[in-house]
């Protein structure tokens, strides 16, 4: 156990809700702030043996704080809690280290990098992978980008939760990482939902299918946790097609950036709203499956 830390954490969502428990358990002094208050009273009933502070204000949890995490929905609402005259940067004090792991733009990690400069803050863009599963176990591998001493000083506390700590390069590097991750995935759940239709139709035992597959070159995460679920159309483990769109659409957005050719992606993107029109929005994403129909019979 490291020394323990003033930790502030703000966004107590699916993924951000455990960590910061991972955190208090960890024994940091930890604040925690949630726009929707209720969701913070909610946390300290479901985590009573943990000492914790509620802030009233973004600005109010990084008082004092040696490091803050934030945990949001997108672009606009990280800037809100962290660049608006309330937000964390209007009292984090210098010398202190700041972590998002919301899945955002490259562009706005590089503000925050800049803005946390001028203000002599250590600021890592650092997304996870694991899903919700990762972050209950407390498992995530993160992704990070910034500068090598402002990674450093923040793995303390990135280990409370964390697996795998990896330094991807500078500032917006982590997210652009996490960009690539999201395509994998998605392009890994479309191979897996035609493969599962096509035995389907062949009338295969799917389970002998997964048997024979999945210990060889098909082998992935998504199939060794999603292959029977998508079989049983269950679709309720998490991570959310709309969640998704998002993602994807950062990623095809930083590609038309980069010049990069991404077709699947898009593709697959497009496949996401077919499922998001058929009601699955809040699904989690190995409802693409839905989209393909099963034969009459099966």
């Amino acid at each position: 156990m490291t020394e323990p830390l003033h930790v502030s954490f703000l966004g107590l969502g699916v993924m951000g809700s455990p960590m910061a428990r991972h955190l208090g358990n960890a024994g940091h002094r930890l604040t925690i702030y949630n726009r929707t208050p209720a969701r913070a009273q909610a946390w300290m009933k479901a985590n009573p043996g943990i000492t914790v502070r509620v802030a009233s204000s973004p600005a109010e949890a990084a008082q004092d704080a040696d490091a803050v995490i934030t945990c949001v929905g997108n672009d606009d609402d990280l800037a809100d809690v962290v660049l608006s005259p309330t937000g964390v940067f209007s009292t984090l004090r210098r010398g202190a280290v700041f972590i998002d792991h919301t899945t955002v733009s490259a562009r706005i990690a590089r503000q925050i990098a800049v803005e946390g400069r001028d203000k002599e803050l250590l600021c890592v863009d650092a997304p996870v992978t694991g899903g919700q599963s990762g972050a209950e176990a407390g498992t995530l591998s993160i992704m990070c980008g910034g500068s090598e001493k402002a990674v450093e000083a923040a793995r303390p506390v990135l280990a409370a939760y964390a697996k795998r700590v990896v330094h991807v390069g500078k500032s917006g590097a982590g997210q652009t990482a996490k960009m690539a991750n999201q395509m994998c995935i998605a392009g890994a759940i479309a191979g897996l939902s035609e493969a599962i239709r096509f035995a389907q139709a062949a009338r295969l035992d799917l389970d002998k299918v997964f048997e024979a597959i999945s210990g060889g070159a098909a082998q992935s995460w998504q199939m060794d946790n999603r292959f029977h679920s998508m079989a049983r159309d269950e679709f309720d483990f998490g991570f959310a097609v709309d969640w998704m769109r998002k993602d994807l659409g950062l990623a095809i957005e930083e590609a038309r950036n980069l010049g990069a050719s991404v077709p699947t992606t898009a593709l697959i993107d497009q496949f996401y709203a077919e499922v998001q029109a058929m009601g699955g929005a809040r699904q989690d994403t190995s409802a693409l499956i839905r989209r393909l129909p099963r034969k009459h019979g099966e």
